[in-house]
């Protein structure tokens, strides 16, 4: 039996997400992964949908009618078609990033569609345990040594020479001296993608790879010299950040913008934010 239509409030047991901010983190993910799958038109639809999924952190049952109207006043009347939009749906619901279900009104006629953002699978940083320390084999001295002979003792975990093509082979390099598995080294660019579409630098593949060369070898370092690193993956997706963030503030002030954006080291990143605007636009004290 379809949904009954109604006020998005009654929804919102399909929601996956505690927060707003924990929704546009595991958009960003699926975006890091995805975007390239789809149009430029189908990318408007899907983040004006987004859009309209913030009520309810990831549910919205908007019409097609409603969310092509908002594009087409968003861009000045320079829409997209309905076609496209189902597209996307399409594609959307293809690569898992979404559900969709059926409503009906209560008189049995079909309503809007209920649109159900996905959780990221996998986006939490992997167990301290399977990074912190090379390919373990099984303690065999505790088992059954009758069992034992029934059993592959084999080592599941494949090395770096397994890793996908995907992931750049000077990155593997790098990587795979303290964290040889293929699936660390591989969740380890994953968050190379995550943070360089968060910073509008996915298309500048040499210096994403050089930025994510230099994280991982800070890492490495901070690992053998310093207090231990609870959750590898979440510390180099920090320093990641920070280098990104850098380097946004260097280019600015290669543009010929005030040198205290660039070097009064002493401001957070959103006090420089706020320096920045006030350079660009000016005060808006009275």
């Amino acid at each position: 039996m379809n949904l009954k239509s109604g006020n998005i409030k009654q929804f919102q047991s399909f929601s996956q997400f505690k927060s707003l901010e924990e929704f546009n983190s595991h958009i960003e993910m699926w975006m890091s992964v995805h975007k390239d799958k789809l149009s430029k038109g189908e990318l408007v639809g899907l983040k004006r949908l987004i859009r309209f999924a913030a009520k309810v952190p990831g549910v919205c049952n908007a019409k097609i009618g409603t969310v092509l109207k908002a594009i087409h006043e968003e861009f000045n009347g320079n829409g997209i078609s309905r076609s496209t939009f189902k597209r996307m749906i399409a594609k959307a619901t293809e690569h898992g990033i979404m559900s969709v279900h059926e409503t009906e009104r209560k008189n049995g006629s079909q309503s809007s569609n209920l649109y159900v953002f996905n959780r990221f699978p996998n986006s939490e940083p992997p167990k301290k345990e399977k990074l912190d320390s090379p390919i373990k084999t099984s303690n065999l001295s505790k088992t059954n040594n009758k069992n034992n002979k029934k059993r592959n003792v084999y080592d599941t975990c494949l090395d770096h020479t397994y890793t996908s093509d995907r992931v750049p082979n000077d990155f593997v390099q790098v990587v795979k001296y303290f964290f040889p598995e293929a699936k660390s080294i591989e969740e380890f660019w994953k968050m190379t993608g995550i943070a360089a579409y968060r910073h509008n630098r996915e298309t500048d593949k040499e210096r994403v790879l050089s930025i994510a060369n230099q994280s991982m070898k800070q890492l490495i370092r901070k690992m053998k010299t310093a207090a231990k690193v609870t959750k590898p993956i979440a510390y180099y997706y920090g320093i990641l950040d920070k280098k990104f963030q850098e380097l946004y503030f260097e280019e600015l002030y290669e543009m010929d913008f005030p040198a205290t954006i660039q070097t009064d080291k002493s401001l957070a990143p959103s006090q420089m934010g706020e320096l920045f605007r006030d350079v660009i636009f000016g005060s808006t004290a009275t």
